[in-house]
């Protein structure tokens, strides 16, 4: 991007945005300042802005955290996603034909969202919530959404050839995943169709069989965007 199409205030005012992630809900004025590398001058000053228009807020315990804004953001973006409606019955059955949570990814710069996911109905589960923002190096969805993105990574050659990625105790050992691409009807890459559960259960049958479900839910899916 040219450097006249950016303006430094936004991309910094952003880079706070994206500092609170799945755990660090309310962060303080050190560890934003741990997190983005701006000075805390800096950081009240881009806040103050924040505050005032409803993207942060601060508590009485002075931490920070995100504001209503992004919410109404947030459910304008998902009244007017057409793909959220193809999506959820797709997800509902995979993970009654699977037992794991299902879970649909897009990328968000250097991370990955959680856009959408129905959870596991088992008592042991991996618990997912809408929104979460997982690092984009580790994981099957992660891969995914590396190898089909344009990232030109040798260890992604593997993931390009046989259309989906495994994670076994990537991010945490006791987790794992299995993971598609979903593209649209120009071959643009969506997001990452995903799988995941503990890993004790996620033997070579299991694998297979979520890679499988995976699979044909995103013929289908494209199918239906075309």
């Amino acid at each position: 991007m040219a450097v006249q199409d950016r303006v430094e205030a936004v991309e910094r005012a952003l880079t706070i945005l994206e500092a609170f992630a799945e755990g660090e809900a309310a962060l303080s004025l050190a560890a934003l300042a741990e997190h983005t590398g701006f000075y805390k001058s800096t950081i009240l000053r881009l806040n103050g802005s924040l505050e005032r228009f409803g993207y942060l807020t601060r508590g009485a315990d002075g931490r920070y955290r995100l504001g209503p804004s992004l919410a109404r953001l947030g459910g304008l973006y998902r009244d007017e996603s057409d793909l959220e409606a193809l999506l959820r019955p797709v997800l509902c059955r995979l993970r009654d034909d699977s037992g794991e949570t299902a879970s649909f990814y897009v990328r968000s710069g250097l991370t990955r969202t959680c856009l959408y996911r129905e959870n596991s109905l088992r008592e042991l589960r991996h618990h997912l919530e809408e929104g979460a923002r997982l690092p984009l190096t580790l994981g099957a969805a992660g891969k995914v959404l590396r190898a089909y993105g344009g990232e030109d990574d040798p260890a992604l050659q593997r993931v390009r050839r046989d259309g989906y990625a495994l994670s076994l105790g990537e991010r945490d050992p006791h987790l794992a995943a299995v993971a598609v691409p979903l593209s649209d009807d120009g071959g643009r890459l969506l997001g990452a169709l995903c799988l995941s559960g503990l890993a004790a259960q996620f033997g070579l049958g299991h694998q297979r069989r979520c890679r499988d479900l995976l699979t044909a839910a995103a013929t289908d899916l494209e199918a239906a965007l075309r």
